[in-house]
């Protein structure tokens, strides 16, 4: 059955049995025991580090630690679904009629692939246990109220694959003290904005947000550590106020007012830095995914003085005493005074990027308040744009409703606009000609060669009578003749003459026409 553990003298005596030579078969028939359960046991045996020998001198408690350090079917991936409907089944088991077996019955219809009734069972049972009040230190905490942090004072490192360099980062702790439930996530430095980013991932870890939170004095946390009032990072006081909680520092030269993140950083170090103290990383994000196992795995393992885990302690008790997480993630926010120049933009210097501001505030005073994702310009108190942060030195971040009416124009300026406006006045001949203008320019001539072009087409048309200007264009697109000075010369000889012209009667055509035809020349 799930969760059932061999008493350790039974396991003491299968250990005997294996130094004295039986076959994990007749080990299994004298000590009555399934015999994958006693091959589970001698595989263990001989992955310990211990010798047999040592093994049989542990203390049975000492034994049980290292035979059964956790519970694994505690890390199966139906747990997820199981801790989700754990407040639903709490919940229900007050009503006096309701079974656990009418509960499992239930879960088994909306997951078929859930857990059997053996395993529902005992993980209900260890989170109903995990309930009760203990009599240790830890009781003095509420559950759900504090989050201890603190930094590791040993670094872990990964490989620049560009550079070939060790990185080294810090490792940064979080502890709820009720549960002992912990976090760690490695960040580039103490700096305020990896401060403030690992300590989001940690809340979002934790599924909701504590009622306090409890710091070291560092800098990125305490601008001026007191006793009686210390003076907080404005970062912080803002994070503070978007999650929802308070921040009480711990006094400078007193750890023992945040004892159980101290002592989850050693435990970090005997069980996450030990561990990966052999193996070799290339990145920050595959560092942080060995340590995001080796910390749930400690929280999955259960405590000697407990027979539950912290896992279990922190899902049956603190999750749903946390305050809900906000709709929007918090980003550490920047402040910069500027001047909007003439041409309607703001430089962000930290990047050396310009973002365009409405141009009804050319010259006036703006406030740039930007995070890790976005840069918002405000005049007057007012939010008068807001855009993506875009990092690329010297580069232009526009919204072509800021620009003028001129340059808007500029902007939208396209085949399919030239074609458009050609149509609203009605001169099918001068979109023909455009299309035609577009389909066969010549290699490397650019857009804004045939915009200028098409420019003054519209300007000619206005000019000209309508019937020789869509003679001009007409005997122009048909014949490929592209250029300016020759469309001009076109357009007088059409409206000095009174004839039709044809099409294929080139007498009429400048000298330097044969240059141009099917592939004209531009001006």
């Amino acid at each position: 059955m799930a969760g059932k553990i061999t008493s350790m003298s039974k396991i003491k005596q299968v250990l005997l049995m294996h130094r004295n030579g039986m076959s994990n078969r007749a080990i299994a028939k004298a000590a009555e025991l399934d015999k994958c359960t006693v091959n589970e046991y001698i595989r263990k045996i001989k992955a310990d580090p211990l010798s047999l020998e040592a093994l049989l001198s542990l203390e049975e408690p000492e034994l049980e630690a290292r035979m059964f350090a956790g519970n694994p079917a505690y890390t199966d991936e139906r747990m997820k679904d199981f801790l989700d409907k754990l407040p639903y089944f709490r919940e229900q088991l007050e009503d006096k009629h309701v079974t656990r077996l009418l509960l499992w019955e239930e879960y088994r219809r909306e997951n078929p692939d859930g857990y059997g009734k053996s395993q529902f069972f005992f993980h209900l049972k260890q989170n109903l246990v995990a309930q009760k009040p203990v009599g240790v230190l830890r009781s003095m905490y509420n559950p759900g109220e504090i989050l201890m942090i603190d930094f590791a004072g040993d670094k872990l490192s990964y490989i620049d694959t560009q550079t070939g360099e060790k990185v080294h980062v810090e490792v940064f702790v979080g502890t709820m003290p009720f549960s002992g439930f912990t976090f760690a996530i490695a960040v580039p430095s103490q700096q305020v904005e990896d401060f403030a980013y690992a300590l989001r991932m940690c809340i979002e870890a934790l599924g909701g947000v504590p009622r306090v939170v409890i710091p070291d004095n560092l800098k990125s946390a305490v601008i001026k550590a007191d006793r009686w009032n210390p003076k907080l990072n404005k970062a912080l006081i803002d994070m503070g106020n978007h999650y929802g909680f308070v921040t009480l520092p711990a006094r400078a030269g007193r750890p023992k007012d945040k004892a159980p993140v101290e002592s989850d950083v050693n435990r970090i170090y005997q069980r996450v830095y030990a561990k990966l103290r052999k193996r070799v990383f290339y990145s920050l994000m595959e560092l942080n995914q060995a340590i995001f196992d080796l910390v749930c795995a400690h929280n999955q393992t259960r405590m000697q003085e407990h027979p539950y885990t912290r896992e279990e302690r922190f899902h049956a008790m603190e999750r749903g005493e946390l305050l809900p997480l906000p709709e929007h993630i918090y980003e550490v926010k920047y402040t910069h005074t500027v001047t909007v120049d003439p041409k309607g933009e703001v430089r962000l210097s930290d990047d050396d990027h310009y973002y365009t501001v409405p141009c009804a505030h050319i010259n006036r005073k703006a406030q740039l308040i930007y995070t890790r994702s976005s840069v918002k310009v405000y005049v007057d108190n007012k939010c008068v744009a807001s855009h993506v942060r875009d990092r690329a030195p010297g580069e232009h971040t526009q919204v072509k409703e800021h620009l003028s009416p001129e340059l808007q124009a500029m902007m939208s300026r396209s085949p399919e606009y030239y074609c458009q406006r050609a149509q609203e006045e009605k001169s099918p001949e001068l979109e023909t000609f455009i299309q035609n203008l577009f389909m066969n320019r010549k290699y490397g001539v650019t857009d804004a060669i045939c915009y200028n072009l098409c420019d003054f087409l519209f300007h000619l048309k206005r000019k000209t009578p309508e019937d020789a200007f869509s003679k001009t264009v007409r005997i122009c697109a048909e014949n490929h003749i592209f250029s300016k000075d020759d469309i001009l010369t076109m357009s007088k000889i059409v409206q000095q003459s009174s004839k039709d012209l044809d099409a294929e009667s080139w007498d009429v055509v400048p000298n330097n026409h044969e240059n141009t035809r099917g592939a004209a020349s531009y001006q």
